[in-house]
């Protein structure tokens, strides 16, 4: 257990580094790409329902993503946080400016009072965040393991994808279970399927 905490502090520490040499500059163009990217991506394009994220902290920002699914009509899903046993509810949004709130956390989410809940099964891809990945759908989090719950719970039809910047791509991570892998990477140099 300590080897793998150990592992994944090693890899977000190069992570960090390399994301503190870049000006925001750089990143903007990256995150850019990596839109585009989703954009063009059949599976995203094609969902019917697809699961996004309001970023924290080092995590690719959304907004412009949430945005612009939206303006294409685009079935979004936005996750609502609850402390019991670390759950995610899910939340169809329809208006960025109306339909979110800021939660206790500091974190954009869903108005429970405006949107309706929907099932995990209704999901058709999910863009998952995370901090570090690596080609096999390794993925660190913050550690609270909210998503890698939730990966497990989504149905074996949706796409698991996150979005990184290529200086987010390391050599391996070390996990408990592959069952918390996504399955796809877009980053802005490449697209990345789980080998």
């Amino acid at each position: 257990m300590d080897e793998i905490k150990n592992g994944k502090n090693n890899n977000l520490a190069v992570v960090a580094e390399r994301l503190a040499k870049l000006t925001k500059e750089e990143l903007s163009e990256k995150y850019k790409i990596i839109e585009a990217k989703l954009f063009e991506f059949a599976n995203f394009m094609e969902a019917h329902l697809a699961f996004l994220y309001t970023p924290v902290s080092n995590e690719i920002p959304t907004e412009r993503i949430i945005k612009k699914a939206l303006q294409i009509e685009k079935g979004l899903v936005l996750p609502v946080f609850t402390d019991s046993k670390n759950a995610i509810n899910l939340y169809k949004i329809s208006d960025y400016d109306k339909d979110l709130i800021t939660s206790a956390n500091d974190i954009l989410e869903p108005n429970i009072e405006k949107c309706k809940k929907i099932s995990l099964e209704a999901v058709d891809i999910a863009i998952i965040p995370g901090l570090a990945f690596d080609d096999k759908g390794g993925r660190i989090g913050f550690g609270n393991n909210f998503y890698s719950k939730l990966i497990t719970k989504l149905p074996e039809t949706c796409r698991k994808v996150s979005l990184a910047y290529e200086d987010q791509i390391v050599d391996q991570i070390q996990m408990e279970s592959r069952k918390y892998t996504v399955d796809i990477i877009i980053t802005d140099k490449r697209v990345i399927y789980k080998i």
